[in-house]
């Protein structure tokens, strides 16, 4: 899984953030420390953590990830990741 984006609120950039989809791999949202919930009317799983971005994005880099992009969309903050694959 090469790519992966990480979101926040803009009001919430203390936490929590958003760091998967139920397609994530579980062996890296369990190093996250990311718990899976489904918000009352969708159809689809994410996963959430507590910490805010920056400790996300550190932890992120640890296992080589780097930033590729990051933007803002409407009142959440979105960055897109990628990590090269052997």
């Amino acid at each position: 899984m090469p790519y992966m984006f990480i979101s926040t609120q803009i009001r919430l950039e203390t936490g929590p953030t958003n760091v998967g989809d139920e397609y994530s791999d579980p062996a890296l949202m369990n190093y996250l420390g990311a718990r899976k919930t489904t918000i009352l009317g969708n159809n689809f799983a994410e996963y959430h953590v507590d910490d805010p971005p920056r400790l996300v994005l550190d932890k992120l880099e640890k296992m080589g990830f780097r930033v590729q992009a990051m933007t803002g969309v409407g009142q959440t903050l979105v960055w897109c990741l990628h990590k090269e694959t052997e």
